[in-house]
């Protein structure tokens, strides 16, 4: 077990990760193969036991399955060792699975470690009754909090303030940006979440922040992929016992945070999602009947699926987008001409953004370069499907491939480049991209993306107005790495940047 759970948790290849999965596999079932569904998509033939991951690089799935999309087409079948998958390529395929076929498609897949983790509850991993129950009470909720509205500028207005004095710290001296801009996206969505801010260095906060940002990377971790495919090796699977572990600090602190709102909240004024829930469930109460949706365990999970989606996603973008502005130095240099130009030394506001083309375009593109989650959240079909001339059965695993539809050649005119030009028309204004689509689409679309197209582009062009970001000294802009750390997203490698205060 010990040898195992070493060759999981390092993966130095694939050819050994799966010698040590078949030692156990072979002892707990023989399997003879996969039977052929009528007119189902096309794909490599599965081998007993181990289906087709002898071709899959699970520290790199997203790019595995795009290199087979090439061979096998838009719509095809692949296993994850027992686990059938449909995987849909290229911008017109997911968007005719997700939007023109979107109660179809509209189920999500619960796997294994998700069940573990929310156990039927919440936002994000549900299906049924409670997810429409959910999903359009944290619409209206937030909605009614200002999300994507005034209040919530000003808000991120305020905590830029508090970001730009960190950088400033430093004086130019490298440093490791990613934290803080982590901290303060996440204070965004605690404000909305728990009604107010947290300081940078408060333990609690920066526990809350790091257990969910870790989870979000061991959950995209080849151990936890088998795992999934595999539910029964999870004594052996070190990285289980840490997400659970991590799982169980957060409700600790979230718990704590919630008994003091509800120790203080007024019936007149609330001013967080949290307290919107807790009026929402007394109510249901004080009536005499008892909520099947309105539960602890429901507030619970939406919170940590609110906190976490709102803090990893806009953070590790913006990281990113800095990145990528010390790398491409020229590209920084026309974005700070736009806002000097167009701006000047005011406080930039979302109204700004229909004025500076060209940073629109930077941040976009952005966005669709870094293909931050490359296999969208995967989904199941509700009913049997009849899609793009194949049979699809009910309850059958679909992974829109998102990374597909950023990289797609039939869409980009250089997918594998940095260039905001895809973004803009010939006479330098900002065009809208049909395949676009890093909040994926349909149903399930991310119910957080006006936030997270505000605070993109107040926090983007706050810091480039304010700051220059270099490598460190001694490093060239071709010597910063781009090379992704794999998780559930796609983060920058470690590293550190300069902030150079701009006279």
């Amino acid at each position: 077990m010990a040898l195992l759970e070493m060759l999981l948790s390092q993966i130095p290849s694939t050819g050994t990760l799966l010698s040590a999965v078949l030692l156990l596999l072979v002892l707990y079932f023989i399997s003879s193969g996969s039977h052929k569904e009528r007119n189902e998509p096309p794909g490599p033939k599965p081998l007993p036991i181990v289906g087709n991951l002898l071709l899959l690089d699970l520290r790199k799935t997203h790019e595995s399955l795009f290199e087979m999309s090439k061979k096998y087409g838009s719509v095809f079948t692949v296993f994850f060792g027992p686990k059938k998958v449909i995987v849909l390529a290229g911008y017109k395929t997911v968007k005719q699975a997700l939007v023109n076929h979107a109660e179809e498609f509209g189920d999500r897949d619960v796997a294994p470690i998700f069940s573990d983790l929310d156990k039927g509850h919440g936002i994000l991993f549900t299906n049924g009754d409670t997810w429409k129950e959910m999903r359009r009470f944290a619409l209206s909720s937030l909605r009614d909090l200002g999300m994507g509205k005034k209040g919530t500028e000003e808000k991120i207005i305020e905590e830029v303030q508090y970001l730009k004095e960190v950088f400033k710290a430093f004086s130019g001296k490298p440093f490791n940006t990613s934290q803080p801009v982590i901290h303060a996206v996440s204070n965004i969505i605690s404000s909305i979440v728990y009604g107010n801010r947290f300081d940078y260095e408060d333990p609690k906060f920066k526990n809350l922040v790091n257990w969910g940002n870790e989870n979000v990377r061991i959950i995209g971790s080849a151990s936890i992929q088998l795992y999934n495919m595999l539910p029964w090796i999870r004594p052996v699977i070190m990285n289980w016992w840490r997400t659970m572990r991590n799982a169980q600090g957060m409700k600790k602190e979230m718990m704590d945070i919630i008994k003091n709102l509800k120790d203080t909240m007024s019936l007149q004024d609330h001013r967080s999602f949290i307290e919107s829930f807790l009026l929402r469930k007394q109510s249901e109460e004080r009536s005499g009947r008892k909520s099947m949706f309105f539960t602890d365990e429901n507030l619970l999970a939406c919170v940590r699926n609110l906190f976490v989606a709102g803090t990893d996603t806009t953070g590790t973008t913006l990281c990113w987008g800095l990145l990528l502005m010390a790398k491409y130095p020229h590209i920084q240099d026309r974005v700070q001409e736009e806002i000097d130009r167009v701006i000047g030394g005011r406080q930039p506001v979302v109204e700004d953004r229909k004025n500076v083309p060209y940073t629109d375009a930077v941040i976009h593109e952005t966005q669709r370069l870094v293909n931050l989650v490359p296999m969208s959240i995967p989904h199941t079909t509700s009913c049997d499907v009849n899609f793009e001339g194949f049979f699809i059965k009910k309850g059958t695993v679909v992974f829109p491939l998102l990374t597909s539809v950023l990289r797609d050649e039939s869409e980009w005119e250089t997918p594998d480049t940095f260039n905001p030009a895809h973004f803009l028309d010939e006479q330098g204004r900002f065009r809208k991209r049909d395949a676009f689509m890093p909040f994926s689409a349909g149903r399930r679309i991310c119910l957080g993306e006006s936030l997270a197209r505000m605070e993109l582009f107040l926090f983007f062009t706050s810091l480039l107005q304010h700051f220059r970001f270099t490598p460190p000294p001694g490093v060239s802009e071709d010597e910063l790495d781009l090379t992704p750390v794999v998780g559930f997203t796609l983060n920058p490698p470690p590293h550190q940047l300069c902030a150079v205060a701009r006279s």
